[in-house]
């Protein structure tokens, strides 16, 4: 049994003073200039300088280390392969076995680390700067057996990749590395993200963090995903709140680093995941490096760098493109950036490129604005939940004022995110939820629409009804939804009107659904996106003064309300397509996917049945034709000739709107596309 001061040892308290006692090293101008064996020796002579070994040893792979009791091996192994990002699989020793040829030559795992960690019974017990005594020490009954067995014969050591591997290239491409600045230990901390559990082995995930400039935070993505093995790229840049960090100065191991004017808070994977699986699982005796101070190895970091895994399909492509991650901003409030590669983020502007023509001659490339569609897509992959609406009664004179832009784009995303996992829900007009609502059901029943999705309106009942509309109990630190999403639906105008192009108020049609919007801006956490084609829809007041300045009328019909993004479309249910092609984009890359789940789980390779699934859900030429007709069935007409017809905008299903389609699902699937 664990006795009551071992208990007390276990703390947080005692475990961060341990970690924070060895604040860096000393004395770094002639350890910088010495090889990984030499400073082993070093380390084996006890030499007081070397204190971390964050700073030495530039350009070669350094490890974490734990080494548990032979029955837990390959639990332990299967946990590490299952978590790639904070345990990357270095080397795995034969039960006691104190050399890591492989690694690193003429090493004693024993005594080659500065300051060990000592578990029993998944408590912290004492740090001890050799493991030798651990080799003699007798557990089995008899005296003769002990002489030749002792607890070491039953030991595995596993050596795990470390982000201190990668911190001299960080330099070499110009980012500054804060806590070697400081003179510090790189800060750590336990998150609120559970690693995939396996075996006995669960716990939560384990982050460093590093400040970067805002200018650099590329520079440090292309680095660090150079190097899998020692974490590859960050999992998470932005709010530490979401990764469940509340206080950066209270770090769980290592030492707060401060921040710099500028700076983004970016986070990696932590090989200290494997103490919190050592805490967790409780084993009888277990050992790792105190976090801090690794084992260093005589492998070069370049010659870890591997290719993540592609899908045989993707062969039609440089690959070099697939490994290349780029940063982008999806967020200020909370911060938020996101990563994708060079060949999704390629193939998501060549969609832009594809729906920014204007067959109509409306003028809308005047509005277009590079990358709002991909910004919006990386947004929307980060939701979970997500409301859509759309509705523009630009045929005022018929019954139902309704036009065939807009509902077939709103449907072809619902259905995407659906197959994503994401909640949909659709707002609509009172005066239209019937006809609407037998839409969605016909749409489900001819297997357009993936499943059935709720239906609501929304009513403007005081000050607070959008916000009790967006969140549980109108508190704004409970949203019901993560993104709002609004295609060809009416904008408010400066004046508080809605008009069509050509000038007339149809605002007695349109219920308030722009106030949604509005209330949005003042709610962490949602993000809005507006899908237009003229610049009079919700979300274009992005683009306020532009379409006043190049679209006719645009002085009276300029939408007022803006969206965090807005996609600019020649016709506004092409860009309803093009998102829900960019999110199979988005969820058929592995960069992206890597950092969605954290680096945690299986996630180089889609199992090919939800890649189906995605496929399927993709728009389709003969999905929307039979979404047209299905609008005309219900006397929906086209917006701009007013006609009953399979037409959109005043242009014909075939060939226009089917090319278009078409065209996205090349790039979507099978083209090359060109550089971003």
């Amino acid at each position: 049994m664990v006795t009551a001061v071992r208990a007390a040892r276990c703390s947080l308290t005692y475990f961060r003073g341990i970690c924070n006692s060895a604040t860096g090293p000393g004395n770094l101008d002639h350890l910088n200039t010495l090889n990984p064996a030499e400073l082993r020796l070093l380390i084996r002579q006890e030499d007081p300088r070397i204190r971390t070994t964050t700073g030495l040893a530039k350009g070669y792979q350094q490890a974490n280390v734990v080494i548990l009791p032979n029955h837990l091996a390959n639990d332990f192994e299967a946990f590490c392969r299952n978590n790639p990002a904070p345990l990357p699989l270095l080397y795995r020793s034969q039960s006691g076995e104190t050399s890591c040829v492989p690694l690193a030559e003429h090493a004693d795992i024993r005594t080659d680390i500065s300051q060990y960690c000592v578990y029993e019974e998944g408590c912290l017990v004492k740090t001890v700067s050799s493991l030798q005594s651990y080799s003699a020490q007798p557990r089995i009954a008899s005296e003769l057996q002990a002489a030749h067995h002792g607890p070491w014969s039953d030991m595995v050591c596993f050596y795990l990749g470390c982000s201190f591997g990668f911190e001299g290239r960080l330099k070499n491409a110009g980012v500054p590395v804060r806590n070697l600045e400081q003179g510090t230990n790189v800060s750590m901390y336990r998150t609120a993200v559970p690693c995939t559990p396996l075996g006995v082995f669960s716990c939560p995930l384990v982050v460093t963090m590093r400040p970067v400039p805002a200018g650099l935070l590329n520079a440090a993505v292309e680095v660090t995903h150079l190097n899998p093995l020692a974490h590859g790229a960050p999992v998470h840049i932005g709010d530490p709140a979401l990764l469940g960090i509340h206080d950066l100065s209270k770090t769980d191991y290592g030492d707060p680093v401060d921040l710099q004017p500028g700076d983004v808070t970016v986070f990696w994977a932590c090989g200290v995941t494997a103490i919190e699986a050592i805490l967790n699982s409780k084993p009888t005796l277990a050992f790792s490096h105190s976090p801090g101070c690794m084992f260093l190895t005589d492998i070069p970091d370049s010659s870890s760098s591997s290719p993540i895994p592609l899908p045989s399909d993707r062969s039609i492509m440089d690959p070099s493109m697939e490994l290349i991650p780029l940063c982008f901003l999806v967020s200020h409030d909370p911060l938020l950036y996101s990563l994708a590669s060079q060949r999704a983020v390629a193939k998501i502007r060549h969609l832009e490129r594809i729906i920014g023509e204007d067959p109509g001659k409306r003028g809308i490339q005047a509005l277009f604005v590079q990358d709002e569609l991909l910004s919006s897509c990386l947004a929307l992959s980060h939701a979970f939940s997500v409301a859509i609406t759309t509705g523009f009664p630009a045929n005022y004179e018929h019954s139902p004022p309704d036009e065939t832009d807009g509902p077939p784009g709103a449907i072809a995303m619902a259905t995407m995110l659906l197959s994503l996992g994401k909640q949909v829900t659709m707002v609509t007009d009172s005066r239209a939820l019937d006809m609407n609502r037998a839409i969605i059901d016909e749409a489900v029943r001819a297997g357009v629409l993936k499943s059935a999705i709720p239906l609501v309106t929304f009513e403007d009942r005081g000050p607070d009804s959008a916000l009790h509309f967006l969140c549980h109990h109108g508190d704004p630190s409970k949203p019901r939804y993560d993104h709002l999403v609004a295609i060809e639906r009416s904008g408010r105008a400066e004046d508080g009107n809605y008009y069509n192009m050509r000038g007339v108020n149809v605002k007695y049609l349109v219920d308030p659904i722009d106030n949604l919007f509005i209330a949005a801006k003042g709610v962490p956490g949602i993000t809005t996106t507006g899908i237009g084609d003229g610049g009079n829809e919700l979300g274009m007041g992005k683009l306020k003064e532009k379409v006043k300045a190049q679209m006719p009328n645009g002085s009276l019909i300029a939408c007022d309300v803006p969206a965090d993004y807005a996609i600019t479309a020649g016709v506004s249910n092409w860009g309803g397509y093009a998102v829900a092609c960019g999110l199979y984009l988005l969820h058929t890359c592995p960069t992206h996917q890597r950092y969605l789940k954290k680096g945690l789980g299986l996630e180089c390779t889609t199992p090919q049945e939800q890649l189906q699934d995605w496929t399927a859900n993709l728009p389709s030429v003969d999905k929307e034709e039979y979404i047209l007709s299905t609008l005309m069935s219900f006397g929906i007409r086209s917006g701009k000739t007013r006609h009953l017809a399979m037409e959109v905008d005043g242009l014909t299903f075939h060939p226009t709107h089917s090319d278009i389609i078409t065209r996205l699902l090349e790039v979507t699937l099978y083209s090359t596309a060109p550089n971003p």
